[in-house]
C-alpha cells in the first residue's frame, strides 16, 4: 500500500466533509439547548398513526445515536408515548441527523442526502405501526424512575457550542475518525474489481453487507465515507444504501437493552423492520439507478496533484483540533477517575454507557432516588459517582430501570 496515497485520500476525505460536519454540528447543538424535551413527549402520546409519524418526523433531525436514543425514547415511554411511537422514534432516529445529511450531501451526492431521511422516516412510521398492532401493553416494561435527559443550565450559546463542538465530539469522534480511516484504506488497498465479482448479484452483496452492518458500532455520520468508498470500489448504490441504513440503526448493544427494557416481540418488530426495509430501499435504488454525483466521485477520488480550497481546508484542521481535543480529555477522564474518599461518596461501575446522552440518562435516573445529593456518569470510565445516603439497591433499581448493567460499588 502506497503511504502517500493512503494520506492525500485521508485528507481529501476530510476536507470534502469538514465544512457540513461543523454547520450540522452545530445545527443540533441548536435542536438539542433551545427544543424543550417535552415538546417531543406532548405529540406522541396517542395511541393513533399520529403519534407514530410525529416520533418518526422528530426523530429525523435530531443527531441521536444507536445507543444514546434507547434512554431518550424509554424517557418518552415514561412520558406516556405510545408503544408505536417509541419504535418509530427508536427506528428513525439513529439512521441520520442534521449533521449526517449534510454530511452526506458533500460526500454522495443529492439523491442519497434526500433518500436518506426519506427512507429513515418511512421505516420509522411503518414500524411504530407494526408495535401498535402487534405488541400488547404488557410486553413493554419501563421502570417509572426512567426519565429524559437532563437538560443542563447556563449560557445557552455557550451550551450550544459545547454540545456541537464537544459533546458529541466525545461521542462520535472516535466512531468518525475511525470511518475516515478506513474510508481511506479501503481507496488505496481495496481492488477495484474486488465487488465486481458480486456484480450480476447484488442481493447477495446486500446480504453480505447487512452480516457485517446489523452487529457492528457506527455512527450515522462516520458510515458516511466507509459506503462512499466502497461504492466507489464497485459496491452496488443500493449496498452501500444498506450500509448507511442498517449500520447506524442497530447494533448488537442496542438489541440487547431494547429486548431488556421494551420486550421480545418489540424487538422482533424492530429488528426486522430495519433489516427488511433497508434491502427493499436498497433494491429499489439500484432500479432507479441512485450513482454518486460527479462532485461526490470528484471528492473520493481526487488527483492526487489537486489539492483542497483553503477554506476546506482550514475547516478540515479546525474539525481535526476538535476530535484530537475531545477524545484526549475523554481519555483524561478515563484514567483520572479516583476512588471515593468522602464516605457519602460511593463509586459503582455501570456498563452499556457509550455517549453523554446515556450518562445524562443514568445521571437523571439516580437523581430521583432518595438520598441522592449529587450523580455524575462517566461513559468511558464505566462509572458513577453518587454523594448522599442512598442504598446501593435503590441505586441498582434506578439503572437497571433504564436498561444499563449495575456492577456494584467499583
Amino acid at each position: 500500500m502506497n503511504i502517500q496515497s493512503f494520506f492525500t485520500s485521508l485528507l481529501n476525505v476530510i476536507c470534502e466533509m469538514a465544512p457540513y460536519l461543523l454547520l450540522g454540528f452545530f445545527i443540533a447543538g441548536v435542536l438539542h439547548v433551545f427544543v424543550p424535551q417535552k415538546f417531543y413527549a406532548n405529540y406522541l402520546s396517542r395511541s393513533n398513526r399520529l403519534s407514530v409519524v410525529w416520533a418518526a418526523l422528530l426523530g429525523v433531525p435530531l443527531p441521536l445515536c444507536s445507543c444514546g436514543v434507547i434512554p431518550t425514547a424509554i424517557g418518552l415511554r415514561n412520558e406516556k408515548a405510545s408503544k408505536g411511537a417509541i419504535a418509530s422514534f427508536l427506528i428513525a432516529t439513529p439512521q441520520t441527523g442534521i449533521d449526517s445529511i449534510l454530511a452526506t450531501f458533500s460526500l454522495m451526492g443529492l439523491g442519497f442526502a434526500i433518500i436518506r431521511p426519506t427512507a429513515a422516516l418511512i421505516t420509522g412510521v411503518c414500524g411504530g405501526l407494526l408495535v401498535n398492532r402487534l405488541v400488547k401493553d404488557d410486553d413493554s416494561t419501563c421502570n417509572d424512575q426512567c426519565s429524559m435527559a437532563n437538560e443542563g443550565q447556563g449560557n445557552r450559546i455557550w451550551r450550544v457550542l459545547k454540545y456541537a463542538y464537544y459533546d458529541m465530539l466525545r461521542d462520535i469522534g472516535l466512531r468518525l475518525l475511525i470511518g475516515l480511516v478506513v474510508a481511506a484504506l479501503i481507496q488505496v488497498a481495496v481492488p477495484d474489481e474486488f465487488f465486481l465479482s458480486f456484480g450480476s448479484q447484488p442481493l447477495l452483496q446486500m446480504l453480505v453487507i447487512l452480516a457485517i452492518a446489523v452487529p457492528m458500532y457506527i455512527c450515522s455520520t462516520g458510515s458516511i465515507p466507509v459506503a462512499a468508498a466502497l461504492m466507489m470500489k464497485g459496491l452496488s448504490p443500493g449496498a452501500a444504501f444498506v450500509m448507511l441504513m442498517a449500520g447506524p440503526a442497530v447494533n448488537l448493544a442496542s438489541i440487547l437493552v431494547v429486548h431488556k427494557s421494551m420486550g421480545r416481540r418489540f424487538t422482533s418488530i424492530y429488528l426486522m423492520t430495519i433489516v427488511g426495509f433497508a434491502v427493499l430501499f436498497g433494491l429499489l435504488i439500484n432500479a432507479i439507478g441512485i450513482h454518486f454525483t460527479v462532485a461526490a466521485q470528484d471528492a473520493c477520488c481526487m488527483n492526487t496533484s489537486a489539492l483542497p480550497s483553503p477554506f476546506k481546508i482550514v475547516c478540515a484542521t479546525v474539525l481535526t483540533l476538535l476530535i484530537i481535543f475531545a477524545l484526549m480529555m475523554k481519555l483524561f477522564s478515563k484514567f483520572t477517575t479516583k476512588e471515593a474518599s468522602d464516605p457519602d461518596v460511593s463509586v459503582y461501575r455501570v456498563e452499556d454507557m457509550h455517549c453523554s446522552h446515556c450518562e445524562a440518562a443514568v445521571v437523571r435516573a439516580v437523581e430521583e432516588v432518595p438520598g441522592v445529593e449529587k450523580a455524575k456518569a462517566s461513559a468511558s470510565a464505566n462509572t458513577l459517582t453518587i454523594k448522599g445516603s442512598a442504598t446501593e439497591e435503590a441505586i441498582r433499581a434506578a439503572v437497571e430501570g433504564i436498561g444499563y448493567t449495575f456492577k456494584g460499588r467499583k
